[in-house]
């Protein structure tokens, strides 16, 4: 279903409108700008949120007076700045990367934005970290964003309704990846595990919740968001 939205034409228009609110309305932060620039000379693949999915992770953060925050899928750091920007100063944000180096470039881009302090990276296989922290008795989260692989998707939302409390706010990432979710002939690990999402979602009972798709400079996509009762 990718061709419905993936000329060049769609592309280029969907560029200049988010360049164009980005450009409005998004701040410029040398501290983001840098990171994007570390991650691209090491090669960090660019799928980091776009500067106003980054900028809306924020503002849930502070409607939510988050001082809690566990984040899936760190990569180098980009959303991990913006929830750190919106923060308290005694604001903590767990981050869990599977790779060693992008953990390392990670911490770098955490650090020359200044908020080493609030963060910590814990590096590994997600849900065999999730599984240690649950060892661990760890304390529950105020928001819950969850930005790695799909095919685990059910594995991580069971560990966040784990690790949430009363208000928790659980937001998971691309779950529409060009409108493969609804492709009768997609049946990749990747897409299962975002259909598999959605099924639990549907009978979770503990949770209410939606789902938006988007499209913008990075494609059509989309996130689920779900606030615990």
């Amino acid at each position: 279903m990718a061709h419905l939205i993936n000329s060049k034409d769609a592309n280029d228009a969907l560029k200049a409108v988010e360049d164009y609110l980005c450009d409005a309305i998004i701040e410029p932060d040398v501290a983001l700008e840098s990171a994007l620039k570390v991650n691209h000379e090491n090669s960090v693949p660019p799928i980091d949120v776009s500067p106003n999915d980054g900028k809306l992770l924020y503002l849930i953060t502070k409607m939510n007076n988050a001082k809690r925050i566990l984040e899936v899928g760190t990569l180098g750091g980009y959303s991990a700045i913006w929830f750190c920007k919106a923060l308290p100063e005694n604001g903590k944000l767990v981050t869990l990367e599977i790779s060693p180096e992008h953990a390392e470039i990670a911490a770098t881009n955490i650090a020359n934005a200044g908020f080493s302090s609030k963060v910590e990276i814990k590096i590994g296989p997600a849900l065999a970290t999730l599984e240690k922290m649950g060892r661990e008795s760890t304390e529950p989260f105020d928001l819950i964003f969850v930005d790695a692989n799909k095919d685990d998707n059910p594995g991580y939302f069971e560990w966040a309704l784990k690790f949430s409390k009363k208000g928790t706010v659980i937001i998971i990432d691309n779950v529409v990846r060009y409108g493969g979710v609804v492709d009768p002939e997609n049946h990749t690990p990747y897409v299962t595990g975002i259909r598999r999402l959605f099924e639990m979602l549907k009978v979770e009972k503990r949770v209410e919740c939606t789902a938006i798709q988007t499209v913008g400079a990075k494609g059509w996509d989309g996130f689920a968001l779900a606030v615990v009762l």
